[in-house]
């Protein structure tokens, strides 16, 4: 994937976004005028503040209200309006990418900015309304039409590793589902949902006069993700994140689409396009410094063609480890503690997670130039690079005896999570054994992870992939309710 920014059109974006930004670096928050307590509908003053709130609240229980006051807005306006909210997503998210790439940059730090602004850019390859087509039958009793329909009000949760992007994918599927939204944003990322939330709601007020209809926690917590869990007006969960968040929604109660870890691999056999697999493996590992959950993390490489395939790694950009350096940046991304059984397992260095090949190399006492895309070491299979979801453009290589131990290993090191796997081969018996054994939600066959979300491969985009909960790439048909209405005897017209 080509971005179309160059580095004077990057410098002059941040000029523009420092200057407007305040001094203490936080966005400014548009002002809410203080109510009495003798509001006329008795509520204390929160009608007001929900007015002027822009979807973003102090309060997690407020928020849920405000959406669900937006939602019943928004079931009376229908699709038309479901439509327009997503019209609005796309071309503000196409509008603002630069600006709120550069931001999002900012705050979290992580990651490459080109990659930011483009995973913003693409948020129009998301699916609107237009995915939900009712089902109808007609025969000699009658009719039977299944529509999809929408449950309310749906909490979310986003990542830090794509904030605005994911927030926005989400609000366009469960938008155009009929839905409104309240999201919990990673505390890593939440000024940069609010400043992205305030602008679609602006808008989406001014063209469909609904309110509040995307809301989140100005100030995100654990308390707040309980509320949202825990709050009569949420109906479903959606969730984007590692492990610890995912297993609180599952035991919340309430239903939950979940985006679980990953640890993807990628196998290459004798009959790849060696040149080529290195290529794409750069291309999909090193995106936006592999912060993608379907980013290639561990290669094996059947042993006939291994030295070809470095030669082709080192000539695409890739820069090699010796084992002392590869031993020393061990020390520095994974500590080690003892789990329950005793036994010890690697711990991620968190401040790592996303850093720029060159930086992570100079821990490992490696020098490489600026622009270097990836590091990698050649490694075993037990090595905590190649089993650990390691979120770095470090990648560890395999060699393997045959495809047949390319695919046991490769399968010990995805854990079964189900999520992403790739490989490069023009052999159909080696996709297919693959294929079976893994048995991922996304497989990407001779081409870079981000193929299998639409991105030089065919197919459409989001951000949000169900692998523990099983609904896979979600749609706006993710959010919904499948509900039969049947007549009987009667309006079969033939």
């Amino acid at each position: 994937m080509k971005t179309l920014l160059d580095e004077e059109s990057i410098r002059q974006v941040v000029e523009q976004v420092i200057r407007a930004l305040p001094k203490n670096g936080t966005p400014p928050a548009p002002a809410i005028q203080s109510s009495s307590a003798g509001s006329s509908c008795g509520c204390g003053g929160a009608c007001s503040s929900r007015s002027n709130a822009l979807g973003v609240f102090e309060d997690a229980d407020e928020a849920c209200a405000a959406a669900h006051d937006a939602y019943l807005q928004l079931k009376e306006k229908g699709v038309e309006a479901r439509s327009k909210v997503v019209e609005i997503v796309k071309t503000l998210c196409t509008k603002n990418a630069k600006e709120w790439g550069i931001y999002e940059f900012e705050e979290t730090k992580i990651g490459r900015l080109e990659h930011k602004i483009e995973k913003l850019e693409i948020v129009k390859l998301v699916p609107g309304v237009e995915w939900l087509r009712p089902d109808a039958r007609s025969g000699d009793h009658g009719i039977t039409m299944e529509e999809y329909t929408p449950f309310g009000v749906v909490g979310a949760i986003t990542p830090v590793t794509h904030s605005v992007p994911t927030l926005s994918g989400n609000i366009i599927n469960i938008v155009a589902a009929g839905n409104s939204v309240v999201f919990n944003p990673h505390p890593g990322g939440a000024k940069s949902a609010a400043k992205a939330i305030r602008v679609y709601n602006e808008a989406i007020e001014r063209e469909t006069g609904i309110k509040n209809l995307v809301c989140c926690v100005e100030k995100p917590s654990l308390e707040s993700f309980n509320s949202i869990c825990q709050n009569e007006h949420v109906r479903l969960m959606a969730i984007t994140g590692g492990p610890a968040v995912v297993e609180a929604a599952m035991k919340s109660g309430k239903r939950s689409i979940c985006a679980g870890p990953g640890n993807p691999p990628v196998l290459v056999d004798v009959s790849a396009n060696i040149a080529k697999a290195a290529q794409d493996i750069i291309a999909g590992g090193a995106y936006d410094n592999n912060l993608l959950c379907i980013g290639e993390k561990q290669v094996f490489v059947v042993e006939s063609v291994f030295d070809r395939f470095i030669r082709e790694f080192e000539k695409a950009g890739a820069a090699r480890m010796n084992d002392a350096q590869l031993e020393r940046l061990t020390g520095e991304v994974f500590t080690y503690k003892q789990d329950g059984g005793g036994c010890s397992h690697p711990v991620l260095n968190r401040e790592l997670v996303g850093m720029d090949a060159a930086k992570i190399a100079q821990r490992a006492g490696l020098s490489v130039a600026a622009n270097t895309p990836m590091i990698y070491a050649i490694t075993d299979a037990e090595n905590p690079f190649v089993v650990e979801e390691q979120m770095m453009p470090v990648m560890p290589i395999v060699k393997v005896r045959d495809v047949h131990e390319g695919v046991r290993l490769a399968k010990l090191s995805e854990h079964n999570y189900k999520h992403s796997a790739m490989i490069h081969s023009h052999d159909v018996n080696s996709m297919t054994e693959m294929a079976r054994a893994l048995d991922c939600t996304v497989f990407v066959k001779n081409g870079p992870s981000v193929a299998g979300l639409g991105l030089g491969g065919e197919g459409y985009l989001s951000y949000s992939i169900a692998t523990t909960t099983g609904e896979g790439i979600t749609t706006p048909s993710t959010f919904t309710r499948k509900r039969r209405c049947v007549m009987v005897d009667n309006l079969r017209i033939y």
